[in-house]
């Protein structure tokens, strides 16, 4: 398997330091708020990263953390009059419930930075004994200037990089260049605070990441991933911590997933811009919602956007419609083995059978090319092309039809989808308006209304049963 590395700024073979296993740190999220499709992206993806890797043999140990403890955090513990602590718990609860519905696997381990305090001490103590790290008036910083690689992640040029500094004024009494990190900030009124050698406090962002990654990996890791926003400074600092620390390389492979944008700019909070994932999960299945992370190669962007424009697809509608396809061509291909025969006509079978084989080379060479899910997809869709051409001819043999259907379910299955599952059927909002304005306009004897009302439900692909019990609502069969 060859990988793109962020670092070398080409694909390379992807070997594992330990024979066999592979150690992998993802950053993870910071608990103040539900999960929005921007984040949910390299949460699914380094998942099916993890998951091909498992399906090729490898040990593989991951570890995702969660950031408990930052100024995002406090502020909305403030507006939320809660703890920090209980924001957290409860942040943390709701993570889980949208990453296990989307089918995450969990981590290994999954450290928490308030309860990692320990380890980020002792790693910032280390820096300050080997020299790269001193105390100024508001906290323990990093002296960038001390770690002669700094940059050799981002490729930014540190002098470049202190030019632009230099255009900054720094208020910090103590603080050497404006470049340099907090590694630790000392407490302020209301805020969280933990004992340290320099001072009552909490630890910066940075220096979270590579303790927990220490402490539970060693030195030296495989993989590191996250999004392509934080290349720099963030992995970039981590890098200059962790090896002025050790005196080892931190990360022998970097990978980082592309942007999610709307309207082609980059989703996030701080713009408003964002979809909540437990918000798309009202109108679209979790399933979908990863599938349509999938369609797309991990490092390229994907643009979404949700619209009202009937004659407009939305991105989610398209994905629900492509993987129905994959859904309802499983049930008649096992219908029709069934009733097959033990030998089919030659030529079919072996067109078939040429046809498995080559959809699990494509699909392989596809995941082993920088895990190109897209093109993964785009085999197994070829496949299915194939099984429903030698079912609907009915001279297939019953062994080979359930050949291409496992095959099927196993290469979805390795990416954490399952479309031989029972369809999760999620009734969107406006099918449920039209559905009650509906029914308003029967209680009018407005029948005229109503069943134009009905014609507007079966466009949005769902029809309606009239029954005792009042109306119900059903997926509209292709």
């Amino acid at each position: 398997m060859r990988i793109y590395n962020t670092a070398s700024r080409q694909k390379e073979e992807l070997i594992p330091l330990e024979e066999g296993h592979f150690k992998i740190y993802a950053c993870g999220p910071t608990v103040y708020d539900l999960m929005h499709l921007g984040n949910a992206r390299p949460i699914i993806t380094f998942d099916a990263l993890r998951r091909y890797l498992k399906y090729k043999g490898y040990k593989v140990t991951y570890v995702q953390n969660f950031t408990d403890i930052d100024d995002k955090m406090i502020d909305r513990a403030r507006q939320n009059d809660i703890t920090v602590r209980e924001l957290a718990d409860q942040m943390i609860e709701e993570y889980f419930h949208d990453a296990d519905s989307l089918n995450v696997m969990r981590a290994d381990i999954h450290p928490r930075a308030t309860e990692s305090i320990p380890a980020i001490i002792e790693l910032i103590s280390m820096l300050c004994e080997k020299g790269h790290a001193y105390v100024a008036d508001d906290g323990v910083y990093f002296e960038v200037a001390s770690f002669e690689e700094y940059g050799k992640l981002s490729h930014h040029k540190l002098e470049d990089l202190e030019e632009g500094a230099s255009e900054r004024v720094t208020d910090v009494e103590g603080k050497r260049s404006a470049l340099d990190f907090v590694l630790w900030k000392f407490k302020k009124e209301g805020e969280p605070f933990w004992d340290s050698p320099w001072g009552e406090g909490r630890p910066g962002w940075h220096i979270e990441c590579s303790a927990m990654s220490q402490e539970a990996l060693g030195d030296t890791i495989d993989i590191h991933s996250g999004g392509v926003d934080l290349v720099f400074p963030h992995h970039e600092n981590e890098i200059a911590q962790s090896e002025a620390a050790s005196g080892k390389p931190f990360v022998r492979y970097w990978m980082h997933n592309g942007f999610v944008n709307v309207n082609q700019i980059k989703m996030s909070k701080s713009k408003g811009n964002f979809f909540l994932v437990r918000n798309l999960a009202e109108l679209y299945p979790y399933e979908i919602i990863r599938y349509y992370i999938l369609q797309s190669h991990y490092r390229m962007p994907i643009n979404f956007t949700l619209t009202d424009d009937e004659d407009e697809d939305n991105p989610l509608d398209a994905a629900v419609t492509s993987y129905r396809r994959i859904r309802t061509s499983l049930q008649p291909l096992e219908l029709v083995a069934k009733n097959a025969d033990e030998s089919g006509d030659r030529e079919v079978d072996q067109t078939l059978e040429e046809a498995i084989a080559i959809c699990r080379r494509e699909w392989t060479e596809a995941m082993d090319d920088d895990l190109n899910t897209a093109d993964a997809i785009a085999a197994i869709f070829d496949l299915v092309r194939a099984a429903n051409t030698a079912a609907a001819s009915e001279k297939a043999s019953r062994a080979l039809l359930l050949n291409a259907r496992e095959t099927i379910i196993e290469l979805f299955h390795t990416l954490g989808l399952n479309p031989d599952e029972q369809e999760e059927v999620i009734i969107p909002t406006r099918v449920k308006e039209l559905v009650d304005l509906r029914t308003q306009a029967k209680q009018e004897r407005n029948f005229e209304e109503a069943d134009r009302l009905r014609d507007e439900v079966e466009k949005l692909g769902f029809r309606l049963e009239d029954t005792a019990q009042g109306v119900q609502i059903h997926l509209l069969e292709d």
